[in-house]
C-alpha cells in the first residue's frame, strides 16, 4: 500500500481518537525486525511501516486481502499507546523495574492498555481479525509472564 493510499485509511482514525498525535508513514522499519508501528513519547508521534503490516497481514493471515485492516488495527494499536494517560509513569517504572518479572508484567499492563484503546476505536473492523491480531502481539508478553509466574 502507498503512503497516500495508507493515509487515507489512518486520517479518520486518528480524527475519530481525538488525538493530537503526528502521522509518520514509511515504508521499512530499520534493523530488519517486522515492527508494523512505533509510538515515540518525545515527540508525540505514531510511524506506520507500511511494508512491514502488509508482510505481518502475510503471515498472520496468509495474504495481503487483509492489508488495510491490518494497517488500521496496528495504527489503533499506536493510538492507545499514545493516549494512554498511564504510560508515562509505566515507562518510568519499566526503566526503574529490578526485576524481571515485574518488567514483564509492566510491559504487559502497557500492551494490553494500548489494545484495550484499540479495540474501543475499531469498530468498523472484523472482531476476528483484530482478536488474532491481538493474540499474536501480546503472545511473548503472556508467555514471559506465565514463566516469571512458574
Amino acid at each position: 500500500m502507498n503512503k497516500t493510499a495508507a493515509r487515507l485509511v489512518v486520517e479518520p482514525l486518528l480524527e475519530r481518537s481525538g488525538s493530537t498525535v503526528s502521522l509518520k508513514l514509511k515504508s521499512r522499519f530499520p534493523g530488519g525486525r517486522n515492527v508494523g508501528g512505533k509510538y515515540t513519547m518525545k515527540d508525540h508521534s505514531v510511524t506506520l511501516y507500511l511494508e512491514e503490516i502488509g508482510i505481518q497481514a502475510r503471515q498472520i493471515f496468509g495474504t495481503e486481502e487483509y492489508a488495510e485492516d491490518v494497517l488500521k488495527i496496528v495504527a489503533a494499536h499506536e493510538l492507545g499507546h499514545a493516549e494512554d494517560a498511564e504510560l508515562p509513569l509505566l515507562s518510568e517504572q519499566l526503566d526503574e523495574c529490578q526485576s524481571e518479572p515485574e518488567y514483564n508484567r509492566l510491559a504487559l499492563r502497557i500492551e494490553e492498555n494500548a489494545w484495550d484503546f484499540a479495540r474501543r476505536l475499531l469498530t468498523e473492523v472484523d472482531s476476528g481479525l483484530l482478536d488474532t491480531m491481538i493474540y499474536f502481539s501480546l503472545k511473548a508478553y503472556r508467555e514471559a509472564v506465565a514463566e516469571g509466574i512458574a
